[in-house]
């Protein structure tokens, strides 16, 4: 390789945040030789197979790094003098590059990262969950709002990316702890600070529960408080640990007085959410989770209609609190893209969704016919 070229592929290694500790030179020796590597692939019947250079290289770093972590300081230093070491990482790379990238298996996904069903929502994601990025985090007694907001934009995101991959059941599955978070999402910024402090509460007496807390003495009063709390509830020792996941609910004003209402999820944080409505749906996700039938023999086109009709509808509620929150916190120009950003994208969104409302009518349409 040509000095220009070698300064070329250094500035591919930067663009690429390698650090410069894992030897530029040998790592360019590398990939000189998964290259070699490859024409001779070629003519093996390959030549339609073309490389990304920088998926490849970063293969090639990948290894290289892990290998250095996993041999010690001794390894480390006889590394470079092992003259087999190279060709095998290449060959290892290279073979890894062309199984995982190009001849993977696919699972014959009904949608693409480039349909403006993924598309679109992708984009809406990727400017919230940067811009959530800003915001301090991670310190619950000042940030919880934030953080349960910032984590079910996250799930929102690992749904899309499932359905764009054909994992039509795992979607539909992981939506339901979607659904878990905006509910609590819902209750916490309904109901309020008592409701905040006694969520805050509760995580501390799952630390407890768990193992979590620094001391013994911590522990025991965490312990002692869950037990007081529990007699003024008329509760049982066999319920302690309903109470510890759902026993915030208490917070609610007369929320014992509420009909139907109980200490659990279905009846307690989804009712006082305001969204019973999506009860049947989050039934048969469970029923997905837990490995089912309604797993093994689940309808691709049927559960890939549902899971993304469900998506936007909780990303819809999601959206509307992020906006909120947002719309209050920065300056008018940023305000001013914000709503720009909204017009254009909220809008191709909510075309989608009656798009896939029509198609899950016709699809349902369809399977009780079948019945």
């Amino acid at each position: 390789m040509s000095e220009q070229k070698a300064q070329g592929y250094a500035a591919l290694l930067r663009e690429l945040k390698v650090p410069e500790e894992l030897n530029y030179p040998f790592l360019e020796k590398v990939f000189l030789l998964a290259m070699q590597g490859y024409r001779q692939m070629q003519q093996t019947g390959m030549r339609k197979l073309g490389v990304n250079v920088a998926s490849l290289s970063l293969y090639i770093v990948s290894e290289h790094a892990f290998y250095l972590q996993t041999h010690g300081a001794e390894g480390q230093s006889a590394i470079y003098q092992d003259e087999e070491y190279p060709s095998f990482l290449a060959s290892v790379a290279l073979d890894k590059y062309f199984t995982n990238e190009k001849l993977a298996f696919r699972m014959g996904s009904l949608t693409s990262r480039y349909s403006p069903l993924m598309s679109t929502l992708d984009l809406y994601l990727n400017f919230i969950l940067g811009m959530l990025s800003r915001y301090k985090r991670n310190d619950p007694s000042q940030t919880l709002i934030v953080d349960v907001m910032n984590k079910g934009f996250q799930m929102a995101k690992c749904v899309a990316s499932l359905l764009e991959n054909g994992f039509e059941t795992e979607a539909f599955s992981t939506w339901r702890t979607l659904h878990e978070n905006e509910c609590i999402l819902h209750c916490l910024i309904k109901y309020g600070a008592k409701v905040i402090d006694g969520y805050l509460a509760h995580m501390r007496y799952a630390m407890a529960f768990r193992g979590g807390l620094k001391s013994k003495e911590e522990t025991d009063a965490a312990f002692l408080e869950i037990k007081e709390k529990m007699r003024s509830h008329g509760l049982k020792s066999k319920d302690m640990k309903r109470f510890i996941e759902y026993g915030w609910l208490y917070a609610i004003d007369n929320v014992e007085s509420v009909e139907g209402f109980k200490l659990n999820f279905r009846d307690g944080v989804q009712r006082m959410a305001g969204l019973s409505a999506y009860s049947k749906v989050y039934e048969m996700s469970s029923e997905i989770a837990h490995s089912s039938p309604l797993l093994i023999y689940s309808k691709k086109d049927y559960f890939f209609s549902l899971t993304l009709l469900s998506l936007y509808e909780s990303f819809f509620r999601l959206e509307k609190i992020f906006a909120s929150l947002y719309m209050s916190s920065v300056s008018a120009p940023e305000k001013e893209r914000y709503l720009q950003l909204r017009k254009v994208y909220h809008r191709q969104l909510e075309e989608a969704y009656e798009f896939q409302k029509k198609k899950i009518a016709s699809l349902s349409k369809d399977k009780d016919e079948s019945n």
